[in-house]
């Protein structure tokens, strides 16, 4: 079924991307009253030299003004049993860091258990609409020491690590 470019809605927009597997990584920053992160799904690889990614945030989000202004963030990929993690920083809860397993790294909040962390320096954003889109360089990388760990993803608005319909989907 096609839909003319002028009936496209968010709604059909959305189910069109729903279909998309995505990443789910966690991205915090110092903010000013302390620790801030998000979870996201747009992110990914910008430039192999020097390594770069890029990352899209809403401007609704409490920690879109901190990323944009911050000099370092960290990129936290989730590992397929760290969906409380994606979910913890999904809420608008004031603390998104209680109960979980983190420290500084310099200015940094580190999430511990991530199947890869990125510690990235900010370059520059875009803005476009209602998201900007965050350039940084990656000057850190950390791997799980598993390297048969799956990644959490996202896929048909539900989070899981297997694409096949195997009922290990969670969510």
């Amino acid at each position: 079924m096609s839909t003319p470019a002028d009936l496209i809605t968010p709604a059909t927009f959305a189910d069109a991307m729903a279909d998309l597997p995505a990443g789910v990584a966690v991205i915090t920053t110092r903010g000013p009253e302390g620790p801030m992160g998000l979870t996201v799904t747009s992110m990914g690889p910008f430039t192999a030299a020097p390594p770069s990614l890029m990352v899209s945030v809403s401007h609704s989000s409490r920690s879109c003004d901190p990323l944009l202004s911050c000099s370092d963030f960290g990129v936290h990929v989730l590992a397929r049993d760290q969906e409380q993690v994606a979910m913890a920083f999904v809420r608008k809860d004031d603390d998104k860091f209680a109960g979980l397993s983190w420290t500084w790294d310099g200015d940094v909040p580190r999430l511990r258990g991530a199947l890869a962390y990125l510690r990235c320096h900010r370059d520059t954003a875009f803005t476009h609409h209602d998201h900007s889109l965050l350039i940084g360089t990656i000057v850190a990388i950390e791997r799980a020491a598993d390297e048969d760990s799956a990644p959490l993803l996202y896929h048909r608005r539900r989070f899981s690590w297997s694409l096949q319909d195997d009922g290990a989907h969670a969510g």
